[in-house]
């Protein structure tokens, strides 16, 4: 358990750090954390799916820390197409432009 959520922090702070302009980028604090964490497990899964279902390689331990790797690539798949979601949907935590528009 505390390994699958260092996995998790570690794979999703080094991800976030390797994709330039995600839709997190303006987060700070716990809620920037807690959005690491988040989406370092859901990059773990993807990953280990990716790996060791689709190409036969790894073992069968999801949230090990032997797969940092796979962990760090399933979050650079995963942070793209949360953010197109997240744009998509109007839920993009992104800060919004603030004053009047501007003239063109």
């Amino acid at each position: 358990m505390i390994g699958a959520l260092i996995l998790g922090f570690l794979a999703g702070v080094i991800g976030r750090v390797l994709m330039p302009g995600d839709v997190f980028r303006h987060m700070s604090g716990p809620a920037s954390w807690l959005v690491s964490l988040v989406l370092g497990l859901i990059g773990a899964a993807v990953g280990w799916f990716l790996f060791t279902k689709l190409l036969g390689i790894g073992d069968e331990d999801v949230f090990d820390l032997g797969g940092i790797l796979s962990a760090i690539i399933g979050v650079l798949i995963v942070l793209p197409i949360a953010g197109f979601v997240l744009r998509r949907t109007g839920m993009s935590p992104e800060r919004k432009p603030s004053g009047p528009p501007q003239a063109r």
